[in-house]
């Protein structure tokens, strides 16, 4: 359903059906966590996930393992995905309600709906960073001054897609700066094999973005808002996310030897396996990919979420081998 008029209670168009926020949320609070997009989890999920590959990685390169603050650098991890993914939606719609309110999937979001002013948003966006800022804190010096530097893609990827034709790009280097701090979190500093696994974030996003983006294309053009999906076209998508998802694999799995290549065999073996069955699950995609068909990209798009934790799940492995 994509008019307000249709949706009972101000539910958003693109959110699924029975949502936990339409369902069990306060009233006052629906509008709020509507615009953090905490209706559709699968953002949190694709922010969350790279946190958990920098850190798994960086525990199975560790000679000592893991210890009881990596329990809290996960927990933290996941925390702060949840408040700051809402910080960085809501930053997004208040800088393109105009836009929203043009596009049919979109204007029944809480800016352009009416439900929340701009004046709410920034003060709601603020709240939400200040929660985040106090989860980083309690994160080695190396992770949060990376956290503090991520905020520069945040602030600029809502305004990507106005001047380039790869906007998806801007949001890979945003949503994957986790492996960054994930990373950094465990071990104090920064090391090559985080930097691979973040680029290899970045090409996994520009695969599962350039599908969501596809559902959104004719409106695009319309309004003359710039994406992959727009600059390929139904008939060169297909080739491009191969391409992404073979630069996907060989820079996860580089990251994988790199870190491992010089501990026992059982964790780079469960690594690269992970890698290997990350691409499976890519590939099971692309095969029944449709660019015409906005209910199969969307559901393709969030079964990202599967193949990240399934990556995630291997490298687990391997740090408790």
């Amino acid at each position: 359903m994509s008019d307000r008029a249709e949706l009972p209670e101000g539910q958003v168009a693109d959110a699924p059906a029975g949502n936990w926020v339409d369902r069990f949320a306060p009233a006052p609070l629906r509008p709020y966590l509507r615009l953090s997009r905490a209706d559709r989890p699968i953002g949190t999920w694709l922010l969350l996930i790279p946190c958990w590959w920098g850190l798994a990685l960086a525990i199975a390169a560790d000679p000592a393992g893991p210890g009881l603050f990596d329990l809290w650098i996960a927990a933290g991890c996941g925390l702060g995905a949840f408040v700051m993914r809402g910080a960085g939606c809501t930053w997004n719609d208040y800088t393109d309600r105009d836009f929203d309110a043009q596009v049919a999937r979109t204007r029944s979001r809480p800016l352009p709906s009416g439900q929340v002013t701009p004046r709410q948003a920034l003060v709601w966006m603020a709240v939400q960073a200040l929660i985040g800022g106090a989860v980083l804190i309690t994160f080695p010096p190396a992770a949060i001054g990376l956290g503090i530097v991520a905020l520069l893609p945040v602030l600029v990827y809502p305004f990507a897609k106005r001047f380039t034709w790869w906007p998806q790009a801007f949001l890979g280097i945003a949503f994957n700066w986790g492996a960054l701090v994930g990373w950094a979190a465990h071990t104090g500093s920064l090391g090559w094999p985080a930097v691979l696994l973040w680029l290899a974030g970045i090409a996994w996003t520009l695969f599962y973005d350039t599908i969501y983006a596809h559902q959104d294309k004719e409106d695009d053009a319309l309004i003359g808002v710039k994406s992959t999906a727009r600059l390929f076209g139904d008939a060169e998508t297909p080739g491009w996310l191969r391409r992404f998802l073979v630069a996907a694999l060989l820079l996860a799995g580089l990251a994988v030897a790199k870190a491992l290549i010089e501990g026992p065999a059982l964790p780079l073996v469960l690594g690269l396996a992970g890698v290997w069955v990350f691409g499976w699950h890519l590939r099971w995609q692309l095969a029944r990919l449709d660019t015409t068909d906005t209910e199969i990209c969307l559901r393709l798009f969030r079964s990202n979420r599967d193949a990240g934790l399934l990556l995630a799940l291997f490298l687990a492995g391997a740090a408790m081998v």
